[in-house]
Formats: C-alpha cells, structure tokens, sequence
C-alpha cells in the first residue's frame, strides 16, 4: 500500500502547489469530483479551479487507505486554509477518494468531499 500512499501525497502536493502538469497526469479523463455542497467537477473544472483557487495549507489526517486489486480507497481528513476569488475560506472535510491502476499507472477516478460537523 505504499505506492498508493505515495501516489496520494504525490496529488496533496500538487493541489498544494497548483501543480496543473502534475493534475493532468494524476487524474483520469473520467475524473469526477463531489464538492462538499453537492457540484460536481470534471477533470478539466478541476484543474481549472487552480486558477481562481490557491492553497495557503493543506493538511490530511486519520488516513485509511484499502487495496482491491487495481483499485484503491483512501479516506482522510483534509483542513485547508485558500483564497477562491479573492476571499479566504477555510474548509475541514472528510475525504474519499478512488484511484484505479489503468495502463500500468495510478489515476484518481473519484473524490467526494462530506462537511465535518462542528
């Protein structure tokens, strides 16, 4: 399960960093993503959020990563401090996300955001 740890801190970092070249080739074509209010983004809405949307921190916790085969499950805990559109927002979810091993290599297929109460 280390390569999977790996290829998720490989993805923290490049979010952190707005690292798009990196995005582009840790996410699949099929990619989706469930916002924590419900919106939905696909590959390209997400990389593209980078360019209004800009990480200060971003930290993970209470990592649970499960191996099936070519697929992989990793929840977490994610706290993060950015700027969207000039306004500073802070955000603690708990996060799924789903990683498939496709032509030799892992790409994110799915990650879904759920609000952590208060």
């Amino acid at each position: 399960m280390d390569d999977i740890r790996e290829i998720q801190d490989r993805f923290d970092r490049a979010e952190l960093a707005g690292d798009r070249e990196a995005l582009r080739e840790l996410i699949a074509d099929d990619f989706l993503s469930i916002g924590p209010r419900g919106f939905v983004l696909d590959k390209t809405q997400w990389i593209d959020r980078h360019g209004e949307f800009r990480y200060q921190a971003l930290e993970t916790s209470e990592t649970d990563v499960r191996r099936y085969g070519d697929t992989a499950v990793v929840r977490d805990v994610q706290r993060n401090r950015a700027t969207y559109r000039g306004q500073e927002v802070a955000v603690s979810t708990r996060v799924s996300q789903v990683w498939v091993r496709q032509d030799g290599r892992w790409q994110l297929v799915a990650i879904q955001f759920s609000p952590l109460a208060d």
